[in-house]
């Protein structure tokens, strides 16, 4: 808090003269490290120069030592050989040189190795000449040899010189752009030296200057924010309240007392004041709140009644924290909300809450009742028409034994449709009671119920290994055997069906179908080899009673699908259909890991 307060001292002002005499030496020991530099950089554009002077140099004795050796071939003239062995000190000379002038480059002294194993290959050469001549009887075809050989050196030592040459220039250039933009730089640092320094011995008396405006803009800025508050806690209906922890003394905003029904400052803000207001059910829960704002730095929320001056009751929440100002005093702030439409609103839809869910179950019963009461007069249609079947089929006359075929397929297909209305019912009615389950027993089980389909249809099942999860068991075996007897129901006429089920887990963000979220889930696909649907009717499929295909052309009622979407929303799950016509359907399956 000291800290808050040190701008408005006069310490302040010693603190910047200092620290503008810091800054200044600051910059000057980067300025003479820039400088530093520049000299460095200098020295090394220098030496590139004398490296290239002495390759040069070392080029041209070695020509001078040949053109002797070439001149005393001719003449036989030993005053030709001077130059030939004047060249062997300069040679030695200029290469000592070239080593302590690039022996910070490493390229440049492996090339030396290299450029000092020619040149001591092209003096042997050289000296092998000499000597031959020099030989009252010699071989000329050798001595041609000797020469070619050593013009074969001479030339490699031209390109390795060149070599050299060409990196030092290259390093010549950086060295350069180096030195340029350090040249370039200088005048930055001088002229930021001399900016910086202007700047802090004239931030002083800124200072001083723009405190006074700032407290003006301040006023200003005070004015107006209150202003603003007053008119929104007129707005929002809420009220301020202040306690200073040291004095313990309340102030209370204009719209505070408004909100008792009283006019701006027509009491003294308190405790005592105020506790008149509070319904006489509410003033305990309120002071035990109160104990608890004096324990704790905040005062959590909480709602209670008041009666107004006029009589009317009203609903406040309260909630306050305690603050730390800029002279390390301790207030608590809090806020009085009138909340009273929002208490009677939340009451109304607890009360249409209600009443939704008691239709709910009335309309559930119904469902289940009307589904078990229409099984018993569906009994009697069924047994009746077998009866008549069995007794008087015969007599009955063409169109009167189609009318009864149609009868009982009509009553057939009235009790398929009742029992999975009663399987829907369950699905949505039954307790939903989780247990660890594992999903291969739920599988297997599944396959049991549907085993004589599969023999009739002569159908395959192949699956991976399934998870233990955590899982409504009748319902996950009902998924399994809806989405198995799907596939086997619309499987094709000529073709065995086929199905495969696998299983891995999944994260939702991997998954194109599923929300960008961190969550696992075990991801379960079923795969058929049937007739497949149009993609565009994926999501039409599991609506209630929707149906792709006529009621002749395959039997069901078009709820199976509907009951596996509605058990996978009960495990907080997805699932998906994909289908292509004549090639088959996958169906997948998102349970989420717990």
């Amino acid at each position: 808090m000291k800290a808050f307060q040190l701008h408005k001292s006069p310490l302040f002002l010693k603190i910047i003269f200092v620290l503008s005499i810091a800054i200044i030496f600051f910059i000057g020991g980067v300025t003479f490290k820039h400088i530093t530099v520049l000299k460095k950089s200098s020295v090394w554009v220098t030496n590139s120069y004398e490296v290239n002077m002495e390759l040069e140099k070392l080029l041209s004795y070695i020509k001078d030592a040949e053109t002797g050796q070439r001149g005393y071939i001719i003449s036989k003239d030993e005053e030709f050989l001077k130059p030939y062995y004047n060249s062997k000190n300069l040679i030695k000379k200029s290469f000592n040189n070239i080593t302590r002038l690039t022996k910070s480059s490493r390229t440049q002294q492996s090339n030396l190795k290299k450029l000092l194993f020619y040149i001591n290959k092209r003096q042997n050469y050289l000296s092998k000449s000499i000597y031959l001549i020099r030989q009252e009887k010699y071989e000329v075809s050798e001595l041609n040899n000797n020469l070619i050989k050593g013009r074969g050196v001479m030339d490699t030592i031209r390109v390795k010189v060149e070599n050299m040459i060409d990196t030092e220039k290259t390093l010549l250039h950086i060295r350069q752009k180096d030195y340029e933009n350090t040249m370039s730089y200088t005048p930055l640092f001088i002229y930021l030296t001399l900016l910086v320094t202007l700047i802090l011995i004239t931030i002083a008396f800124i200072k001083m200057n723009n405190d006074l405006i700032a407290l003006k803009k301040a006023n200003n800025t005070l004015l107006v924010a209150n202003e603003a508050n007053s008119m929104a806690e007129i707005v929002g209906k809420f009220g301020s309240w202040q306690l200073n922890l040291e004095t313990n003394k309340y102030i209370y905003s204009d719209n505070e007392y408004r909100l008792l029904g009283c006019e701006p400052k027509s009491f003294n803000a308190g405790v005592e004041e105020f506790i008149k207001f509070i319904h006489p059910e509410d003033l305990e829960s309120v002071k035990e709140r109160a104990k608890i704002m004096f324990d704790n730095d905040n005062l959590p929320a909480f709602t209670y009644r008041i009666i107004r001056k006029d009589g009317e009751i009203r609903y406040f929440r309260a909630l306050g924290r305690m603050l730390e100002n800029l002279l390390g005093h301790k207030t608590y702030i809090g806020t009085t909300t009138d909340v009273t439409e929002e208490v009677f609103a939340n009451k109304f839809m607890e009360e249409r809450n209600r009443e939704l869910e008691a239709n709910n179950k009335e309309l559930t019963a119904f469902n289940y009742i009307a589904s078990h009461d229409l099984q018993e007069p569906l009994r009697k249609i069924e047994t009746f028409i077998s009866r008549l079947i069995d007794k008087d089929y015969d007599k009955l006359s063409e169109s009167g034994q189609q009318y009864l075929s149609r009868i009982q397929s009509s009553a057939n297909r009235m009790r398929i449709l009742i029992d999975d209305l009663l399987q829907f019912s369950r699905t949505n009615k039954t307790e939903k009671i989780f247990e660890i389950s594992n999903l291969n027993e739920l599988l297997d089980n599944a396959k049991q119920e549907l085993l004589q389909t599969i023999e009739d249809k002569k159908a395959t099942i192949e699956n991976s290994d399934l998870p233990n999860l955590k899982v409504i068991p009748f319902q996950i075996q009902q998924l399994f055997t809806n989405l198995i007897g799907n596939s086997l129901k619309y499987s094709k006429t000529e073709v065995n069906p086929k199905i495969i089920i696998n299983s891995s887990t999944v994260v939702s963000q991997d998954e194109p179908l599923l929300p960008k979220t961190k969550d696992k889930y075990y991801k379960i696909t079923i795969e058929d080899n049937g007739i497949g649907f149009e993609q565009e009717y994926a999501d039409k499929i599991f609506i209630l009673f929707n149906r792709l295909h006529n009621k002749n052309e395959y039997d069901g009622t078009g709820i199976g699908l509907a009951i596996c979407k509605k058990i996978v929303e009960n495990h907080k799950g997805y699932i998906f259909a994909k289908g292509s016509p004549n090639e088959g359907s996958l169906f997948t399956v998102y349970l989420p890991i717990s």
